[in-house]
């Protein structure tokens, strides 16, 4: 009895090899827990796809993933002078958003992040003359940018990628390669009709592994049906039973990940009407459970537990039965599976 991540194998690949189409050249991501299906499994596949470089997010994904993967491994937590070394062969290449770091990987086969409208690091068009005399004593394999995911604002991301183009041909920097983040295929193509010269690498990862959200299908399994009336206590805190129904224990838990949500941005009314309603129920114990049954996400009947959710499942609705199993609608990339079943 398990918590399962089902996958559509072929599917999922044929996925794969349509997002390699519309970026060629690509650098597959595979950071934190591998999306959901871990780094070895995410190694093998970019093996299948003959790819040369994958990109982890930190310099121990980086130890791990060299007894996985035979190709160049990308770092894209830039480099800092006071953090902890890590043993790392050769074909690790670093990132670096600042001169300073530049300056602190003399030797290493380097990228250089610039900094883009998402002000989170990088390299600014300040700083660019003083850049050209850290570069002399690395080994530059590329600029890099990473582009919000939203332009609220109207802007388009190919005239920021030129923006930078132009400035550090300006500043007479070599630019025979630029890695980029969070463009479309037709962006991506754009950049590359319009600078032959330069080779663009669109570093992709949730658009890769996670895109065809219909190959993949979480599902836990009923492990006790318990049938109550309204009023009947239950669990932990002895809370009442809100109507007659079940009470099914699924497999599924904090430690699967089930409960835990990371914060999301909320655009128009609708969203924001309906984030102040879930936190309204929540202050009396109604939490809308990840667990699909008879067509509907159901509510938690108290806060899952470690290993387990016990769940509402009220009369009206068809009765669950030991051994059946409940879709579960879950993030990847915080989700932690009992058991992978391919077909």
């Amino acid at each position: 009895m398990a918590l399962t991540l089902y996958v559509d194998t072929d599917r999922w690949r044929a996925h794969q090899r349509s997002v390699l189409v519309d970026f060629p050249d690509l650098v597959p991501v595979c950071k934190g827990n591998g999306y959901g299906f871990g780094h070895e499994r995410l190694a093998e596949e970019v093996s299948l796809l003959d790819l040369p470089m994958i990109a982890v997010g930190t310099t121990y994904e980086a130890a791990r993933m060299r007894e996985l993967f035979s190709g160049d491994i990308l770092v894209l937590t830039p480099y800092r002078r006071n953090e902890e070394p890590v043993p790392l062969p050769d074909r690790v290449v670093r990132s670096a958003s600042s001169v300073d770091g530049v300056y602190g990987l003399v030797g290493s086969r380097v990228v250089v992040e610039v900094m883009s409208s998402m002000r989170r690091h990088g390299v600014t068009p300040g700083e660019l003359g003083k850049l050209r005399a850290a570069l002399e004593d690395v080994r530059l394999e590329g600029f890099a940018i990473h582009l919000p995911l939203d332009r609220t604002d109207g802007t388009d991301a190919v005239e920021e990628v030129i923006g930078w183009i132009d400035r550090l041909r300006s500043a007479r920097l070599p630019l025979e390669t630029m890695f980029v983040s969070h463009l479309s295929g037709e962006e991506l193509a754009r950049l590359r009709q319009q600078f032959p010269q330069t080779r663009f690498r669109a570093r992709v990862g949730t658009r890769l592994w996670l895109g065809d959200h219909e190959a993949t299908d979480y599902r836990g399994t009923v492990l006790d049906v318990t049938p109550v009336a309204k009023g009947d206590r239950f669990g932990y805190r002895q809370q009442k039973a809100p109507g007659d129904g079940w009470l099914a224990v699924v497999s599924g838990g904090t430690s699967h990940g089930v409960g835990l949500e990371a914060p999301k941005a909320l655009h128009g009314m609708t969203s924001r009407a309906k984030g102040v309603a879930r936190a309204g129920l929540a202050t009396v114990n109604r939490n809308l459970s990840p667990f699909v049954w008879d067509g509907k996400q159901r509510w938690f009947a108290e806060p899952p537990h470690m290993q387990v959710s016990i769940l509402f499942v009220p009369g009206e609705a068809a009765g669950p039965q030991v051994g059946d199993e409940m879709r579960a609608i879950l993030r990847h990339t915080t989700t932690q599976y009992d058991r992978v079943v391919e077909s």
